[in-house]
């Protein structure tokens, strides 16, 4: 065992220091599972497996959610119920001052153990929500009390009131600008599980039963938010979502849109790839759904190989205004043929529609073909279940369609030398 441990400590040691290297825990899982059973002889003499046919789906299972992690599959929100799941008792007929949560007592422990975990997502930029049938007065002064670990200014959306769960999921997705799989909803109560499951099959409903000393477990062992890569986008998610909120509120004043996007006083950082945020284009590839023109994903050292090929044409964008910075929230990628580019890649992440980052990508990305002597650009959209709403991109910026065939994939075309600019709100750096 001595020498198991000394060479695990040699790979995570490699790890630390070499990039787009992943370690699968075999030496945990082994454990986890039972080392005899793991390890059962007859699988060896019958078969020459050293590992026991049992535990092969388990073993599976963690290396897909390495594979997942990289893919950007996993979740992004987690959804959360308040009475008997955040903390012990119903809030409305206990009261905040006999609620079960701190350190007094065995089960208060566990939810506050479960409150510690919770806030640790959040802190690796995965998004915290509330959905709870309450009097939203009432159940928020059970985040208000000195021994709650998570605060009310930890999430940011709030569903408390007596709507359905399934409803007030839907809403909180669409004022995220997110889809309803990216959520995972975590509640006690098995009836509400089930509508959730009934009303939105794409999300995560885990079982995870009513023993609050088995939720971290049961939520820890789904991998819903397996990490591979952090980002300093990562980091500030919560912020950035946080920052949408406010600009949706200063939006309510404005009878002109342009006057509003204006006011936001937008500034766009747009270059080439660099090595600083290859992580996060990388990520970027592969999370995209919706504002996603050709559906192309890519890893991390495709990415770098893109970047360093003069074939390519790459550009990101990161963009900030007066209420935050929104993070690199775009990407582009075209291959060079003479006189032609064609658009590989085309991606943006939902947090920022409708704030014209699209038209100052695409200014770029012309002034940037310009530079290489292109002449011709061509666009292609591919539609899915998820990015109908990229449908008309390229008839908005000028291109003429080519062809569709009847699955709806289209090639468009434009001539650079008829293209105007048409942003005329965001100051490009």
């Amino acid at each position: 065992m001595n020498f198991v441990t000394r060479l695990n400590l040699k790979f995570a040691e490699y790890a630390d220091s070499h990039k787009n290297f992943f370690i699968n825990d075999v030496n945990y899982q082994s454990a986890s599972y039972g080392l005899e059973a793991w390890s059962d002889p007859y699988y060896w003499h019958m078969y020459k497996y050293a590992v026991a046919v049992p535990a092969i789906p388990y073993l599976s299972f963690n290396v897909a959610n390495i594979i997942k992690s990289l893919l950007g599959k996993n979740k992004k929100v987690l959804m959360l119920d308040m009475d008997n799941t955040l903390w012990g008792g119903v809030i409305g007929d206990d009261g905040a001052d006999n609620i079960e949560i701190g350190q007094e007592t065995s089960v208060s422990q566990t939810y506050s153990e479960f409150q510690s975990y919770i806030k640790a997502h959040k802190d690796l930029g995965i998004l915290l929500a509330l959905n709870s049938k309450n009097e939203k007065e009432i159940a928020l002064k059970g985040l208000e009390r000195p021994d709650s670990i998570l605060k009310e200014d930890d999430f940011v959306a709030a569903k408390i009131n007596w709507e359905p769960k399934s409803e007030n999921l839907i809403a909180a997705a669409n004022e995220l600008s997110l889809l309803p799989e990216s959520f995972v909803f975590v509640d006690d109560n098995p009836a509400e599980r089930e509508i959730i499951r009934q009303a939105s099959p794409l999300t995560a409903v885990p079982e995870i039963g009513n023993q609050a000393e088995r939720y971290i477990g049961i939520l820890d062992k789904s991998a819903f938010f397996e990490t591979t890569n952090f980002s300093k986008d990562d980091a500030g998610r919560n912020e950035m979502y946080k920052a949408n909120a406010k600009r949706l509120e200063a939006l309510a004043s404005f009878s002109n849109y342009k006057d509003y996007l204006l006011s936001l006083e937008m500034k766009a950082e747009i270059q080439s790839f660099i090595p600083a945020w290859m992580s996060r284009i990388a990520q970027l590839t592969n999370k995209s759904n919706q504002f996603n023109l050709t559906t192309r994903r890519y890893t991390q050292t495709e990415i770098e190989e893109t970047a360093n090929d003069s074939n390519y044409i790459t550009l990101y964008g990161k963009l900030t205004d007066k209420f935050g910075d929104n993070g690199v929230v775009s990407v582009v990628i075209g291959h060079i043929e003479e006189a032609l580019c064609n658009i590989d890649l085309w991606i943006m992440s939902c947090r920022v529609l409708k704030r014209d980052m699209e038209y100052a990508m695409m200014d770029c990305f012309v002034d940037k073909c310009l530079e290489r002597g292109i002449k011709t650009i061509k666009g292609y959209y591919y539609p899915t279940s998820k990015n109908a709403m990229v449908k008309d991109f390229f008839s908005l910026h000028g291109f003429g369609k080519l062809k569709e065939d009847e699955a709806g994939n289209s090639e468009w075309e434009l001539e650079i030398s008829a293209y105007t600019k048409k942003n005329h709100v965001i100051e490009i750096n």
